[in-house]
């Protein structure tokens, strides 16, 4: 197998497996799946295949250099990120005694875009994931890689963002987890706010810290 085709494969498998490694993006995807619908589970892994293009642009762009560089702004961005987390969760724990609610017609419409929306959010809300990034890229990609396999990360990494939270979308969708949601949604809500928080205020925990 050619090197830069393997080297590709090696940074998509180390992606993939960091995917889907639970965390709040899986929470949120799952949350969604069940609470509002498939659709809206499906554009909220679409957020997030969106969010690792990003990431993956930047990590190419040489953001994890400017980070390390300009430190202030790393700063920033991790309390930003983290107040976002906090925000999300405080919703949906202020939430989670209200009864679901599966709108219709343009609302549904609205909906969808949406659940996209937090899900990029959500997604882009860590910037330690484009630290990741570039550390994984840096790691397996070869010190001058051909144009093609620049050109085909953003794109792939889509897929595979994308495809993974996808599949959770539609398990989590399916009647029997549906039906458990409905008969516990307080508490799961209250347990998703709970980690989706924690992330949030351990970033925020982290920018405070001295150096």
């Amino acid at each position: 197998m050619d090197g830069s085709v393997l080297a590709l494969l090696s940074v998509l498998g180390a992606l993939a497996i960091g995917a889907i490694s639970p965390g709040p993006s899986f929470v949120l995807v799952a949350r969604t799946s069940i609470a509002v619908s498939r659709a809206a589970g499906v554009a909220a892994a679409v957020g997030m295949g969106a969010g690792g293009v990003v990431f993956a642009t930047l990590a190419l762009l040489g953001l994890h250099a400017l980070l390390i560089q300009v430190g202030w702004l790393y700063l920033i961005l991790k309390v930003a990120g983290g107040l976002y987390l906090v925000h999300l969760a405080v919703r949906i724990w202020r939430g989670a005694a209200e009864p679901v609610r599966v709108p219709d017609g343009t609302a549904k419409s609205h909906g969808i875009l949406r659940s996209f929306g937090i899900g990029l959010a959500t997604q882009i809300s860590n910037p330690k994931t484009a630290i990741v990034y570039a550390s994984i890229f840096a790691a397996l990609l070869p010190a001058s890689p051909p144009a093609w396999v620049l050109l085909a990360l953003p794109p792939a990494v889509f897929l595979v963002e994308t495809g993974w939270y996808a599949i959770v979308a539609v398990a989590f969708s399916a009647g029997r987890p549906r039906a458990a949601y409905l008969r516990s949604k307080a508490w799961i809500d209250r347990l998703a706010a709970s980690v989706i928080g924690a992330l949030g205020i351990r970033l925020v925990m982290d920018a405070a810290k001295p150096s």
